[in-house]
């Protein structure tokens, strides 16, 4: 478990380097791009700021698209607080980790006290690899050159993706993961950045809605047929 967990905070963390080259092209500065990783510290709200601001867009609208984004932490957190049950204190403090991979490390082990490894294993590992590769990149960007070449901003997607796979057990789970790519894939062109993120979380209640009409619909059935 310790393994897995370091091997996600690893092959994230090298996302970095793609943050830190992109920030610093979009014009922000080293001071800028680092202390967006050291703060905000999720990654798909800070690549949506900078791409936002690289495009043309204002502040404003970056901020708004990142804020977007960021809103399904809140939903992880809200998960996350019955699982883990951490103390109040420290509570404030684990909510910066609070992200992708943390979430779907922590669900995917077995009991609590894996869940807390699983946490803070993936969580410290990848905070300072992250803010590590950041620097780096926003230093070397002219030399790093097209992140894309390097397939650097596919890898925590594809990791995400792994760790989830598996969880994916019924048939009812499966439909919510295909519709939920479905709304977010196919509203990406006519929606701002990250609001396709927070419509997709409708798949869950209206797979759920489906199921139990269905369920509903046989059991009437089966009353008539008796």
């Amino acid at each position: 478990m310790v393994r897995d967990a370091l091997g996600v905070g690893v092959a994230v963390g090298l996302s970095g380097f793609a943050f830190g080259v992109t920030s610093a092209g979009s014009g922000l500065s080293l001071l800028q791009t680092c202390a967006l990783s050291l703060l905000v510290f999720t990654g798909a709200s800070q690549f949506a700021l900078v791409g936002a601001l690289a495009a043309g867009g204002g502040a404003v609208t970056a901020a708004a698209g990142a804020f977007f984004l960021g809103v399904r932490n809140a939903f992880y957190g809200l998960r996350l607080s019955q699982l883990l049950a951490l103390p109040r204190a420290v509570r404030p403090f684990a909510a910066q980790w609070v992200i992708d991979e943390t979430t779907a490390v922590s669900l995917a082990q077995p009991t609590r006290r894996a869940a807390r490894v699983g946490f803070v294993v993936t969580g410290l590992s990848l905070y300072v690899l992250w803010n590590l590769t950041t620097l780096l990149g926003a230093l070397g960007a002219d030399a790093i050159g097209d992140t894309k070449a390097w397939g650097l901003d596919a890898a925590g997607p594809a990791v995400f993706l792994a760790l989830l796979a598996p969880m994916l057990r019924t048939g009812t789970e499966r439909a919510v993961a295909a519709l939920a790519v479905l709304l977010g894939l196919g509203l990406l062109p006519v929606l701002p950045a990250g609001v396709p993120v927070l419509v997709a979380a409708l798949a869950a209640p209206v797979v759920l809605w489906a199921h139990g009409r269905r369920n509903a619909s046989r059991g009437h059935v089966r009353e008539e047929e008796r």
